[in-house]
């Protein structure tokens, strides 16, 4: 059995980044990596010019997202001024038009567990999720979350059964863990710390999963 860490993220607004560049952003359909570690990294108190607590932390945990209510999307338009040239690296730019798309009332329930290599451990994490240092938000700072993140700590053969614990429907579930019968995605979220708003890819393991599993609290 391994420990897991559950939490719960809710708000009326989410927005969780996809492949972008400044003119249109889109929201993927779940919470990935860069996402997760930033919320994480702000609940810890982690500043972004740290790259060895950044570091520390990404080395620390992986994580499976369960998919509890998708919600609608909606986007909203602004007008950003000095933003990079579309498509033409780091060149600046006068004013120019953006559209950046939210989740309305959706709702996703997260597994974290300690890797191999971990450096801060599930107890410090949870420590800090409870009592966070920096304010976390769901995606932008303009989603605020409504209600505590931590929902538990459990412990559970596979990250699949710890988020299929206490579950009477069919979810979808996007894991770094593989598991039998998942389709295997790739997807561009893993933050290349020396490298500012550059990603790396990783593979996400995409199932369903329904019930209640061998998990306890």
């Amino acid at each position: 059995m391994r420990e897991f860490l559950i939490l719960k993220l809710q708000g009326p607004l989410q927005a969780w980044g996809k492949e972008t560049f400044e003119g249109l952003r889109p929201s993927e359909l779940f919470p990935g990596r860069s996402a997760l570690l930033g919320l994480l990294g702000a609940c810890l108190g982690v500043d972004r010019t740290d790259k060895a607590g950044l570091q520390a932390l990404a080395s620390s945990v992986a994580f499976s997202v369960r998919v509890d209510r998708q919600g609608q999307k909606m986007t909203d338009y602004h007008t950003v001024k000095n933003a990079r040239v579309y498509y033409q690296g780091l060149k600046s730019h006068e004013t120019i038009q953006t559209w950046r798309e939210y989740w309305q009332d959706a709702c996703y329930t997260v597994a974290i567990w300690s890797q191999k290599e971990a450096v801060i451990s599930l107890s410090d994490i949870e420590r800090a999720i409870k009592q966070p240092v920096y304010t976390p938000f769901l995606g932008r700072r303009s989603c605020p979350i409504t209600r505590p993140l931590f929902e538990k700590k459990i412990q559970a053969q596979t990250a699949l059964m710890a988020l299929a614990h206490n579950n009477e429907k069919i979810m979808t579930i996007y894991s770094e863990e593989d598991s039998d019968g998942a389709i295997e995605l790739k997807k561009r979220d893993v933050p290349i710390i020396h490298q500012p708003r550059q990603f790396a890819s990783r593979k996400v393991f995409m199932t369903a999963t329904k019930g209640e599993a061998n998990a306890s609290e």
